[in-house]
């Protein structure tokens, strides 16, 4: 073996290419499962895929996203860093903030990975995020430790991009390289799912048609039978293909001979197990996704739900994004100063009452100026509303008695001063 041919050979093992590779390969053009093509675009022709990607998305995409600065130990909002009006008004020249990250937390559920193109300017800074067709892009990791993204564009073909070029929004993974795609390895699931709408949608169209026996006592000649057969088909009574009936004369009788019913093959069933089964796969619960089930979706069981579905699923996602902006958008002299934070408590909102009864709890206990619980109800600011307080009777038990209020607090003190004090006479005391 020669120095090339061994420098060639070194190179290929020097980098090897993500799961992508292989999803273009088996996914991309469509895996054949239980007889059905699976892909993404059949995955989401399923009524729950479609909702459980589109409920994550949209979540997401339109919750609050600001950049922070922390000032000696006082945060705030950084609205005049540059990626302020990225994340949170408008990604690129074509996309609002809201459909840039619908486009990547769809791309997160699907493919389990994000491929972000970052643009900028003359000074290095960002002005524009692009999400990429994760379809076409590859990872592959160099001998120095660097790692590469080979983008196949469809305008201008292949090109090689970097760290500094791409952020990579990865979702759950194995590796550390690359998210893992809940399409290709769902992928029974998905088929199964497909094959079981398809049967469904054939038992109506199809399988309701008559499909038996007609018997005679008497054999037919050829032409017979051929008028026969002509008479049958003309015999039949009903729309369509479905709820069919056969009009026979004579002495013929009809047996029914048609394949398992509907009842026989439990398809309600199988199709409410296909619910719950492809749910598990984004960690959705059935319920959020209209699923009936005997669990509660009023009252405080939607409100548990709500907090599940906060705490187990968007969460893994948002601190994903959080994190990511903080590593592959920031500068290290940024991040020492600057994080990028969701704010959730829109989501958190309950009624009315139970919001009021939160805000006094807040406010009452020092938590929470006036001014920052109305700012939260969209209010404007009061004067003196920013002063942290208390109520009086939440003291230490040593302090009971000794603490009262100020105008109080300034007679007793006057009285002692004037050396009159508990041993007062009520017709001494200043009046006034």
């Amino acid at each position: 073996m020669n120095i090339i041919t061994k420098a060639v050979s070194f190179l290929k093992k020097s980098w090897r290419t993500d799961d992508y590779a292989a999803y273009r390969a088996e996914v991309g053009p469509g895996v054949n499962t239980a007889g059905q093509s699976v892909n993404v675009d059949t995955a989401m022709q399923l009524s729950t895929v479609w909702a459980c990607v589109r409920l994550i998305a949209e979540t997401i995409s339109t919750l609050p996203l600001f950049i922070y600065e922390n000032r000696n130990g006082v945060r705030q909002v950084a609205t005049n860093h540059t990626l302020y009006s990225l994340v949170h008004d408008q990604m690129n020249a074509d996309m609002t903030a809201v459909e840039g990250w619908e486009a990547i937390i769809s791309q997160l559920c699907l493919w389990g990975n994000s491929y972000v193109l970052k643009s900028f300017n003359g000074q290095g800074a960002i002005i524009a995020l692009t999400p990429l067709d994760p379809h076409r892009v590859s990872v592959r990791r160099m001998t120095d430790g660097s790692i590469e993204f080979l983008y196949a564009d469809p305008k201008s073909g292949m090109k090689t991009y970097t760290e500094r070029d791409i952020w990579h929004v990865k979702g759950f993974g194995t590796d550390g390289l690359c998210g893992r795609s809940p399409i290709r390895n769902g992928l029974r699931s998905m088929g199964l799912a497909l094959a079981t709408e398809k049967a469904a949608a054939s038992t109506f169209t199809e399988g309701m048609s008559p499909n038996g026996v007609v018997s005679l006592k008497q054999y037919l000649k050829p032409d017979q039978r051929d008028q026969y057969k002509t008479k049958l088909k003309e015999s039949v009574v009903g729309a369509g293909n479905g709820a069919q009936i056969l009009l026979l004369e004579g002495e013929a009788t009809y047996q029914n001979a048609s394949g398992m019913n509907p009842d026989d093959m439990q398809m309600l069933e199988s199709r409410t197990f296909n619910v719950e089964d492809l749910c598990r796969w984004f960690n959705v619960p059935p319920s959020m996704v209209g699923h009936g089930t005997a669990v509660s979706n009023w009252g405080t069981g939607r409100e548990q739900i709500m907090l599940g579905f906060l705490a187990f699923v968007l969460r893994p996602y948002l601190v994903r994004i959080e994190q990511g902006i903080k590593k592959s958008l920031m500068s290290p002299a940024d991040r020492t100063r600057y994080y990028a934070e969701y704010s959730v408590e829109g989501l958190l909102r309950a009624d009315s009452k139970a919001r009021a009864e939160f805000y006094a709890t807040m406010v009452q206990n020092g938590l929470k100026t006036r001014n920052e619980v109305r700012a939260l109800e969209n209010d404007p600011p009061v004067t003196g509303g920013d002063e942290l307080t208390v109520q009086s009777n939440l003291i230490p038990l040593t302090m009971l008695g000794k603490i009262t209020n100020t105008a109080q607090t300034a007679k007793s003190a006057l009285l002692d001063w004037l050396g009159l004090g508990d041993n007062k006479d009520k017709d001494h005391e200043p009046q006034g």
